[in-house]
């Protein structure tokens, strides 16, 4: 969740749309919030380093998609949330690809999609702090509850067979197996589709 401190740029050339934006991203407790009608204005502007921007598609001299290139240039880790009336899919896949987080069409469910979007970048704002920080209590106990591994039922016991040092190692037990199976999901969890 986001902690409500994260300063946004809103950029839109239509000064009633910026409004609504601006209304649903301070109601929704944010009040770091900075207002920009042109792309050009927000990007002489990035030097303020803004968590999060709302950024128009059609504007005048600089496009949302020009824009939002050079904010991922300029700082790759800014969350970069499209908003347009276009309705056009390669828009919006193009968008993504550039780096956008989100793609939100103006409609009338406008500032519940922005709500949304916002709870989104605050869930995945959590997941990667989360992944940043070692937990190596966490691990080491997850670990050491597969140290010894359940004897398996009528199998023939290996402890009293010559041990050679030259021989490739075997597959990992069940356990083991298991555990590198779970550190997989912990290091690359599957995509959401939203």
């Amino acid at each position: 969740m986001l902690n409500k401190t994260e300063k946004i740029f809103l950029v839109d050339d239509d000064p009633y749309c910026r409004c609504l934006i601006e209304h649903a991203v301070r109601s929704h407790g944010f009040s770091d919030v900075h207002l920009f009608e042109s792309g050009g204005a927000c990007l002489d502007a990035l030097i303020e380093e803004p968590d999060i921007i709302f950024l128009d598609q059609s504007m005048g001299s600089v496009s949302g998609t020009d824009a939002l290139r050079a904010i991922k240039r300029f700082n790759p880790d800014t969350y970069v949330v499209l908003v347009s009336g276009q309705r056009h899919v390669q828009v919006a896949v193009d968008s993504l690809k550039l780096g956008a987080f989100d793609y939100v069409v103006k409609d009338d469910h406008l500032t519940t999609r922005l709500i949304t979007v916002l709870d989104k970048i605050g869930a995945v704002s959590q997941l990667l702090a989360q992944r940043q920080a070692p937990q190596p209590s966490r691990l080491k106990a997850f670990f050491s509850s597969f140290s010894k591994p359940a004897p398996v039922v009528g199998a023939p016991s290996l402890s009293n067979a010559p041990h050679d040092s030259t021989s490739t190692p075997s597959r990992p037990t069940g356990s083991e197996s298991l555990a590198r199976t779970w550190l997989a999901e912990q290091l690359h969890p599957k995509p959401v589709h939203y």
